[in-house]
């Protein structure tokens, strides 16, 4: 596409959504501490480098890094058809943000909290409270600005004219890290309009319950409820154990990455290999493939089937890679070192499998295609010996995809009713209550699934040749509601508590791209887009909407559209899941965009996230892999991200500048990289995978 980009660098802000562990934290601050202090000392003696002065004075007047927040203006929520532009790439305006926190919350009560309600008591002191607290600032106000003019006074015969003219040109200050701010729960209550009502796209829905379909999903009643935090309280476990990390979907990187150069450097490899399955070969790791990764406690490794030099390493971090020849492999993730004996279980996986949130040593892994030993199915997997305790999926009566069971996506575990959640390409979405029982000091681990509940749908397009039933992305939930795209091109929100659909919005094609959730000033979106599927839509191009959906209606906000190619079986547009940006990138998303100028060609593109704009592109070959973002201790964000061409991508997020470039592979890379600290791991299609430094 020959077509006119303006780029655009926003001034740099820290967000309110990124989460940080504390111990990771805690070596960088005490090190910027002292760092600081030393500084401030020497003060007099370095009065030469301006911008390091002011800010020390700065930061000692305001004592904070100046965060702001912005909100998103009042306009019209956009249909998705409308064009704008005659390059195809449209934007729309944004929604009006409503709802607000909970009241109520206590630091550390979770879902406790929300059960909570103020008193009529408690409210009315705080309106009492609320009177003096006003009348206190105002004064306090008032003091400071007399306080202020006569610092400013006396730091003028003290400091040259040339340092306080800096003051203004300070974009970026290089103090101490800046403490980042863990996102709140909010009030969501989400239901239909007229354009996403269930009944516009979903002809029929059914429920059944241990082996028994209901009459009507009205008959359906819970034994426990499901429900959701935000993202960053999903797992306290140490390290990435899910698709993008958690239920929002929202991070593929682990910790903080304290780059100095701004470099990628091939650390190790390991060999992975093939499997052939009724005149299909499989090789390496495919979409979308990415790498789990764990710091097990050294009381759960002392039971597991490890190495014993890997038990006895106090800081290993496991990697843990289901890959396409039907082996799952263990390694160190600083030397790339088997930990354990690879587990051979015989299927091609595609998904990246999840470890439990709560820090069991289980695995659940989906098998993404047939084998010579049976059809696909769900595997969980005990990690302490890595025996298979349970499996299902295969062959299911209760699906109306036939004998098709593919599982691409990765699940998600509710921890208060011990429920797995695992929606599946034959359109099914399953509710299992597990019955874990495990003593970490004896070492012993077992489930006993108990209650199975299964949820499917029929499309009001669906058909036996195009725009087909099940999900292959992976599912993100907030609270009891539950987000997916499927290939049939709808996206849906379905209540785990009630199992009935609350919206339903047309997403267009086949879409394997993960929905992605982001609470912005109060308010929960989603970031979604979709592929080309050959002959649906176009036998030529097609458009590739990205969209910003209100979570709570299933309304559009806003879209931009791509033109592009597709291939039979190697599709275009969006394969991959979006990167939702944090701290200094909280204003931007990021995508990869497949086959953009033509069948070999994409582009990684960066967009506004309150306009949907355009603001940068970076060209290569076609990515399905999903960028991930990357932060160091100060919060200041980096793009990381593989492509077709072999290559990984590091780039400034702002900026779209490239800040290295590192061959991995003479053929493709499809899937997707995690980040744990400054190591990035990624598998290839020509049967690697990477341990790469950032550096």
């Amino acid at each position: 596409m020959s077509q006119e980009r303006k780029s655009h660098v926003r001034k740099s802000r820290f967000g309110s959504q990124y989460r940080s562990r504390q111990k990771a934290l805690e070596k960088a601050r005490a090190e910027e501490r002292k760092l600081y202090e030393t500084k401030k000392k020497n003060r007099k003696d370095i009065a030469g480098d301006d911008d390091e002065v002011i800010f020390h004075l700065n930061s000692e007047l305001n004592g904070s890094s100046g965060r702001s927040d912005t909100q998103i203006p009042e306009s019209e929520i956009s249909s998705h058809k409308k064009k704008t532009s005659a390059d195809k790439k449209s934007v729309h305006k944004s929604a009006r943000p409503q709802g607000g926190y909970y009241a109520g919350i206590e630091p550390g009560n979770k879902k406790k909290n929300r059960k909570k309600t103020r008193s009529t008591a408690r409210r009315t002191g705080l309106k009492i409270f609320g009177g003096a607290a006003i009348l206190c600032v105002v004064a306090i106000g008032i003091l400071m600005i007399r306080l202020q003019d006569n610092f400013l006074n006396t730091i003028q015969d003290v400091v040259p004219d040339k340092v306080l003219e800096v003051a203004e040109k300070i974009v970026e200050p290089k103090g101490p890290p800046v403490d980042m701010v863990a996102t709140k729960e909010i009030s969501f209550e989400p239901h239909y309009v007229d354009s996403t009502a269930p009944s516009n796209y979903i002809t029929s829905t059914d429920i059944e319950v241990d082996g028994n379909i209901l009459g009507s999903v009205s008959e359906y009643t819970p034994d426990g409820e499901i429900s959701f935090l935000v993202g960053e309280d999903y797992t306290e476990a140490e390290g990435i154990v899910t698709f993008r990390g958690n239920n929002f979907r929202d991070s593929a990187a682990y910790g903080t990455a304290e780059m100095t150069d701004y470099t990628l450097t091939q650390k190790w490899s390991h060999d992975t290999g093939s499997l052939s399955s009724g005149g299909t070969v499989w090789t390496g790791s495919g979409w979308t493939g990415q790498p789990l990764m764990t710091k097990w406690p050294a009381e759960v490794k002392a039971h597991m089937n490890m190495y014993d030099w890997a038990k006895d390493k106090d800081d290993l971090v496991e990697v843990i890679y289901a890959c396409m020849d039907g082996y799952v492999y263990f390694l160190d993730l600083e030397t790339g070192e088997p930990t354990r004996d690879a587990l051979y279980l015989g299927y091609t996986f595609k998904g990246a499998g999840a470890l439990d949130p709560r820090g069991y040593p289980i695995m659940y892994v989906g098998a993404g295609y047939n084998s010579d030993q049976g059809t696909a199915r769900v595997f969980i997997i005990n990690l302490l010996d890595c025996s298979t305790m349970y499996t299902f999926g295969d062959n299911d009566p209760f699906s109306q995809r036939g004998s098709l069971s593919f599982f691409d996506g990765s699940a998600l575990v509710d921890e208060e009713t011990d429920t797995l959640i695992y929606p599946g390409e034959n359109g099914i979405v399953y509710l299992i209550r597990l019955n874990t029982q495990y003593d970490p000091a004896a070492g012993t681990l077992s489930i006993s699934p108990g209650r199975t509940v299964k949820w499917r749908y029929y499309g009001a397009r669906t058909s036996t040749e195009t725009f087909w039933l099940g999900m292959e992305d992976s599912a993100a939930v907030y609270k009891e509601y539950l987000f997916v795209a499927d290939n049939g091109g709808n996206l849906m929100c379905l209540d785990l508590n009630t199992l009935q659909l609350v919206w339903a919005q047309d997403v267009l094609d086949d879409s394997n791209s993960t929905p992605v959730l982001s609470i912005e000033n109060g308010k929960l979106y989603l970031y979604v887009s979709t592929s080309f599927r050959l002959g649906w839509r176009s036998y030529d191009t097609a458009e590739i909407p990205i969209w910003k959906i209100d979570a709570e209606t299933g309304e559009i906000v806003w879209h931009t559209d791509y033109n592009c190619y597709t291939d039979d079986g190697v599709s275009g547009g969006v394969q991959s899941t979006i990167a939702c940006g944090k701290n200094s990138l909280s204003d931007y998303i990021y995508v990869t965009v497949s086959k953009t100028e033509d069948n070999a060609s994409g582009v990684l593109a960066c967009l506004d996230k309150n306009s949907g704009e355009i603001l940068w592109e970076h060209h290569a070959g076609y990515a399905w892999s999903s960028p991930v973002c990357v932060y160091d201790s100060h919060g200041t964000g980096k793009v990381l991200y593989c492509s077709s061409d072999g290559n990984m991508y590091l780039l400034n997020g702002e900026t779209g500048e490239v800040h290295d470039t590192l061959s991995l592979s003479e053929g493709v890379i499809e899937a997707s990289p995690a980040v744990y600290g400054n190591c990035a791991v990624v598998g290839t299609r020509d049967c690697k995978i990477w341990g790469v430094e950032l550096g």
